[in-house]
């Protein structure tokens, strides 16, 4: 197999991928690996094979969802990540941040300022995620052209990437946000199950 093994499906509005995307890297590097960062619309996975989410977030008030937060919070602080969850934005609109993602996908090492730069807007600032103001200020606070990535973020060819990468996502079994897959082929979904990478990683998978 050529080039990383690792690929990583994301959308910027989920506080698990935040958390995920903050432990992948001193996974990576203690393995020796790499991996390909995947911008998708989590609300179009969902839409298309995971709409439980809606029904669960029509329960917020349940003991199981206002422990989930609970959790959350113990994970942040686990992994040494401010986060201000839920904010005033959530559930955001994602479309905007993810059509500017997808813009810098040929460029993954400013696809990943970028995402951590919008991390911290929405999760530690409690921005609005769905503002391209916002969005291009955490690309200039990045050291990357905000306006640039903002214009090329509205062609056809960025909109239709998005959508291929989620389909494309679905298509391999998805179904939310982070999905990380090693070799291909083994998926796992979520900042919990990192340890099973890693473990993956070392061929101990049997």
């Amino acid at each position: 197999m050529t080039g990383p093994r690792v690929e990583f499906f994301f959308d910027l509005s989920s506080p698990w991928t935040r958390l995920a995307f903050a432990n992948l890297w001193p996974l990576l590097e203690q393995a020796g690996e790499a991996a390909i960062l995947r911008p998708i619309l989590v609300g179009g996975v969902f839409n298309a094979v995971n709409p439980a989410v809606y029904a669960a977030r029509e329960d917020a008030g349940s003991r199981r969802f206002q422990h989930v937060w609970k959790v959350l919070n113990d994970w942040a602080a686990l992994a040494g990540v401010t986060m201000k969850f839920p904010s005033a934005y959530h559930p955001a609109k994602s479309v905007t941040a993810m059509r500017m993602a997808c813009a810098l996908e040929e460029d993954q090492a400013a696809l990943r300022r970028f995402a951590e730069a919008a991390f911290e807007s929405y999760f530690r600032r409690e921005e609005n995620l769905d503002d391209p103001d916002v969005l291009i200020a955490a690309a200039n606070a990045a050291g990357l052209d905000g306006a640039a990535i903002a214009q090329a973020s509205t062609t056809d060819a960025i909109k239709l990437r998005l959508r291929a990468n989620t389909d494309e996502l679905i298509a391999r079994g998805g179904y939310g946000s982070p999905t990380i897959f090693v070799d291909k082929t083994d998926m796992y979904f979520g900042n919990d199950q990192l340890p099973l990478v890693a473990f993956a990683l070392k061929g101990k998978r049997p």
